[in-house]
């Protein structure tokens, strides 16, 4: 019997998409996130849900399980043990500890699971580290400031969670570069756990007992709060500070005009380091080998910073965005091709 030009045509789309299905592929990923205190860290965890659903269209169904809560450390390996009962394909943690995880990541690998931590670095050489240098964050702000008052001055600085791995890597970078300008004086440093309420406070509080500083080093989730108490304080024309990159900040940096400079921590660093964990579970090979860091197993994204060279362009990409919307950026699934062979 003959068969018809639609069925004919009908058959080869029934093909296709049976030859479409053969080739799909399906990864399970954990998302850990140890820390909720800031809307930093649901954007974050929004960007890699985001990414896993863009790959979709490429024929790569990747689901997420996500684990996001205010845990201590216990409680974080307790969401890794979790990841490896659930049998993901891959764990990608923002983890609240640099050592701690060792022993569990190595039950991962062990279970064939990869592990990529982002946001702050793992010394276990069972994992990768895809994320910004946080090193390099802390010293990028304090060479804007200390090029801001020109090499000398008082300043303090506003630190976020004691013993936090991304924090302390932070502080040794800003602490590394005024090591080279004795002109510049740090007063005091103070610990504000990446809180806007506890920079605001800790700000006032500086202020009253060093009243004639120059230059404020505070890091993102706090420098909105430290830069009210200065405004409060009528301090704007004297006071130096770095800066956010949320919405609410980058509005009122530009209608004030404040000299301010923001180095670039992006929430999307989650969803960078997805992009390149499908790419490692499809058996693709980075070009170049993930050894940068103190533990020699980092890849480390780009870090942006904005002052009033890009601040507009900073405010335009935020354009419609709530206050509480940072700054962001990631590798797509172009650029995180592009780093493998």
């Amino acid at each position: 019997m003959k068969m018809t030009f639609a069925r004919a045509l009908g058959a080869v789309a029934a093909l296709a998409l049976t030859a479409f299905a053969a080739q799909a592929e399906d990864y399970k990923i954990g998302l850990s996130n140890g820390w909720v205190g800031s809307e930093w860290r649901t954007q974050m965890i929004e960007e890699a849900q985001a990414a896993a659903a863009a790959w979709k269209e490429k024929g790569v169904n990747v689901e997420v399980v996500v684990q996001s809560a205010n845990v201590d450390v216990p409680g974080q390996i307790a969401h890794v043990r979790n990841f490896i009962s659930e049998g993901v394909n891959a764990i990608i943690i923002n983890p609240n500890s640099p050592t701690a995880f060792d022993p569990v990541f190595a039950q991962a690998k062990e279970a064939g699971i990869l592990v990529v931590a982002t946001d702050a670095e793992v010394s276990s050489p069972d994992a990768l580290y895809v994320g910004i240098d946080h090193k390099a964050y802390g010293a990028a702000g304090a060479e804007w400031l200390v090029k801001t008052l020109n090499g000398k001055g008082n300043i303090v600085a506003i630190n976020g969670v004691a013993g936090h791995p991304a924090n302390e890597l932070r502080v040794s970078g800003y602490k590394e570069v005024l090591a080279k300008h004795p002109d510049i004086k740090l007063v005091n440093e103070v610990n504000a756990n990446w809180d806007q309420a506890q920079g605001q406070q800790a700000m006032q509080n500086l202020l009253a007992t060093y009243p004639d500083i120059n230059g404020v080093l505070v890091q993102d989730g706090m420098a909105a709060g430290a830069w009210k108490s200065i405004m409060d304080a009528k301090k704007t024309d004297q006071i130096a500070a770095t800066g956010e990159i949320r919405k609410d900040f980058i509005d009122l940096w530009t209608k004030d005009k404040l000299n301010s400079g923001a180095t670039v921590n992006p929430p999307g660093t989650m969803a960078s380091a997805l992009n390149v964990a499908v790419l490692m579970l499809q058996g693709k090979e980075l070009k170049e080998p993930a050894t940068a860091g103190q533990y020699k197993n980092a890849m480390y994204l780009q870090i942006p910073f904005i002052d009033q060279s890009n601040l507009a362009d900073a405010a335009k990409q935020l354009e419609g965005k709530p206050g509480y919307y940072s700054y962001t950026n990631q590798l797509s699934i172009a650029d995180a091709e592009a780093l493998f062979k």
